[in-house]
Formats: structure tokens, C-alpha cells, sequence
């Protein structure tokens, strides 16, 4: 079992920049891929960055000049910089984690509660 935490979240002006944190606890050694994912209000879920055990990442096309996804393997957290807010960014983030061999947004089978992020 993994358990994530999502903190960072919150309220900042168009422009600004938030750098989510999603700790992760529990059995963490077999994950392979993590991820951030967003839902914006009335919106599918859609995928922003993973990185896997290698530290490859990839992105949505949209976020890849804006967003940056990072880990730090000694305290077991995952990172979202994200810089140039946009009022089309307000939604909730969530992280997630997949213990298969894969980075397919399917395959991530541990999620985060999320943490909401509101543009003004």
C-alpha cells in the first residue's frame, strides 16, 4: 500500500507560481511511475507530467513550458512547479503513483486526495 498527501495548494494571482508537494508513505519501493494529474471544475481529469523510476519525464503538451515535475527520492516527495498561472489553471491536483511497469494514466493505482489551486 502507498498512501500520498498532496500540500501546496491555494490562492494566487494569475501570473504566480505554486510548487505542489505530494509526500508518499507506506510500501513505496515497488513504484514505478508517479504523476500529476488535475480536474478542473466540471472537467474531465486530464494528465499533467509523470516521471518514472529513471527519471524520465513527459508532459502535457500544453503544460511542458510552464509546469515541472521533480522528485526527491530521499524524502519519498514528489514535486509540481508550476509558474505562469493562467485562470484556466484552477483545479483540483491530485498525484498518483503506479506500481506497474507503466506510466499509462490506467495503470496508476494509487491517487492522492488532491489540493485545490484557484487563480484570480
Amino acid at each position: 500500500q502507498v498512501q500520498l498527501v498532496e500540500s501546496g495548494g491555494g490562492s494566487v494571482q494569475a501570473g504566480g507560481s505554486l510548487r505542489l508537494s505530494c509526500a508518499a508513505r507506506g510500501y513505496t519501493y515497488d513504484t514505478y511511475c508517479m504523476g500529476w494529474f488535475r480536474r478542473p471544475p466540471g472537467k474531465e481529469r486530464e494528465g499533467i507530467a509523470v516521471i518514472d523510476s529513471d527519471g524520465d519525464t513527459a508532459y502535457a503538451e500544453s503544460l511542458k513550458d510552464r509546469f515541472t515535475i521533480s522528485v526527491d527520492n530521499a524524502k519519498n516527495t514528489l514535486y509540481l512547479q508550476m509558474n505562469s498561472l493562467k485562470p484556466e489553471d484552477p483545479a483540483m491536483y491530485y498525484c498518483a503513483a503506479s506500481t506497474r511497469y507503466s506510466c499509462a494514466e490506467v495503470d496508476f493505482g494509487y491517487w492522492g486526495r488532491g489540493t485545490q489551486v484557484t487563480v484570480s
